[in-house]
């Protein structure tokens, strides 16, 4: 595997402004691009680009809005983040590229794979809802997910770390850690991107996902392990991997395990232009 080292960080000039993202590998390999949770970033890749970058060109974007991306001009949306990854991918000319994504970024990768075709070689969803009607009845009569009313003492910081601590594995508190910073970083709401996914019309969009899938399951995420099976029986050529012990931060919680699914799967597709 290699170092972190090997991480570069770059902006590109888009619609939107600026997007940020981080790479790792040689530029004329097979490329692969990783797409994050809500309210995450790059960051949450940030142990598995060195891994997937030893054999491939890893691009982990932050998606508009978050991290270090420039703030849209317009409300959070799946099919508008997805247009910005497609921008993204045209800036870096990419030909041809594997997609990733986890939780929100599965999301956004079914577009993707909707929108573009042959253009994407392969599609892993990692701990990725199915956005129905009926998870969207379900997701409205639920309460926000990451909101909390700002304070003056500050303790809206240590609520925000309660709302995720039961999801988020005992004596890891560098991922907790990491999912603050990530979410005081977001551009305007906090609960945008999960109010995107639940408006996200995924039934009438995956009939159009015709390339290999790897549907990676998290055992311990209670929010998205459910959902693995509604997607293999719309995904008829989807095979899936079960992480036994994962939980929501999956990417970086286990980021060997995560990346060896990745690997393995990427390696049986076609190659292979950029």
């Amino acid at each position: 595997m290699r170092s972190s080292a090997c991480i570069r960080r770059a902006f590109a000039d888009l619609s939107v402004g600026q997007v940020h993202y981080a790479s790792c590998g040689d530029a004329a390999a097979p490329a692969v691009l990783l797409l994050h949770q809500t309210p995450r970033s790059w960051l949450e890749y940030r142990d598995v680009l060195p891994r997937l970058g030893a054999r491939l060109h890893a691009i982990a974007m932050d998606t508009v809005g978050f991290g270090d991306s420039a703030a849209p001009p317009w409300p959070a949306g799946i099919e508008r983040w997805a247009g910005v990854a497609v921008e993204l991918l045209d800036a870096l000319a990419i030909e041809r590229v594997a997609l990733v994504g986890h939780h929100t970024g599965g999301v956004i990768g079914v577009e993707l794979a909707a929108r573009l075709g042959a253009r994407v070689r392969g599609l892993v969803l990692s701990s990725t809802p199915f956005t129905d009607a009926a998870f969207r009845r379900e997701r409205a009569g639920r309460p926000p997910i990451d909101a909390v009313a700002p304070s003056d003492d500050g303790s809206h910081l240590a609520a925000l770390w309660r709302r995720r601590q039961a999801f988020y594995p005992p004596g890891r508190p560098e991922l907790l850690e990491a999912f603050v910073r990530d979410a005081l970083k977001v551009s305007g709401d906090v609960e945008g991107g999960h109010r995107a996914v639940a408006a996200y019309r995924m039934e009438e969009r995956i009939a159009r996902v015709t390339q290999p899938v790897l549907i990676i399951r998290a055992s311990d995420d209670p929010f998205a392990a459910p959902h693995a099976a509604e997607l293999e029986a719309r995904l008829p050529q989807a095979r899936r991997v079960d992480i036994e012990g994962g939980m929501v931060p999956l990417p970086d919680q286990l980021p060997e395990a995560f990346s060896r699914a990745v690997l393995e799967f990427l390696d049986g597709l076609e190659p292979r232009s950029r």
